[in-house]
């Protein structure tokens, strides 16, 4: 019996096959790239904890730098205690928490990461936030004084190109956070401004923002202060470890 190709039940089966047969091939696309997905991400995480240290990091060399630097690795509370995890520092993804709204912010949990570089320790901070078109994130350097920043690397998803997406492609705007403050001199928690107007240079806790990237340099603003606030009570902590 000839198939009448211009029958509705023939267009029907030919659309239900295609449809078959296109979610198959695409599903084990999925399957078999998603390990080489997860080791890209992977590797591109560990070279923006590395950059926060000015240490240049590639795709190819990523493991090995990051075992050369990072000595160490904890996870605090929202309290900024350190707490044992099932989930290890590095796997903590900061991004899908701070999607997460159902999530208490006491209940959260902050991964820290511990670098050695020439016998001096500095401490690096994870950060998300949400910018104008989608999350942004970042890591910021804190030296041993618990207090000055070493560096920072900031990135996004969609920020709009050549205003907002400057945070992370801009080397001037990551580069004047270097020997900023994060905290006053008792150790108090200090926030911090990403200014529209061109920041007093003097000032500890200012950086210019992005001209045109307003929204995007005040989102990143929050990001800062939001997380930053939670490690500072961390490195109280220490400061009186060292003092005793």
């Amino acid at each position: 019996m000839a198939i009448d190709r211009n029958s509705n039940a023939f267009t029907f089966g030919f659309a239900i096959a295609m449809v078959i047969v296109v979610g198959s091939v695409l599903a084990f696309l999925s399957m078999y790239l998603k390990p080489l997905q997860q080791k890209n991400d992977k590797d591109k995480k560990m070279m923006s904890i590395l950059g926060a240290i000015n240490v240049d990091a590639t795709r190819q060399n990523a493991d090995e730098m990051y075992i050369k630097f990072i000595s160490d690795s904890r996870v605090l509370n929202a309290q900024g205690d350190v707490i044992e995890s099932e989930v290890s520092a590095f796997d903590i993804d900061k991004k899908k928490q701070y999607k997460n709204k159902n999530i208490a912010v006491e209940d959260r949990i902050h991964p820290l990461f511990i670098s050695d570089i020439d016998g001096a320790k500095y401490y690096i901070i994870p950060m998300a936030g949400a910018g104008l078109w989608g999350p942004i994130w970042g890591f910021m350097a804190i030296e041993e004084d618990f207090t000055t920043i070493y560096g920072v690397r900031f990135d996004h998803k969609g920020e709009t190109p050549g205003l907002g997406s400057e945070i992370s492609s801009y080397e001037k705007f990551q580069k004047q956070w270097e020997g900023k403050k994060i905290a006053n001199d008792d150790g108090s928690f200090h926030s911090f401004l990403v200014s529209k107007s061109p920041a007093d240079p003097s000032d500890q806790f200012a950086v210019d923002g992005i001209t045109g990237g307003t929204i995007t340099s005040k989102a990143l603003e929050e990001m800062v202060n939001r997380s930053v606030s939670t490690y500072v009570k961390y490195f109280n902590s220490l400061q009186k470890e060292s003092v005793e």
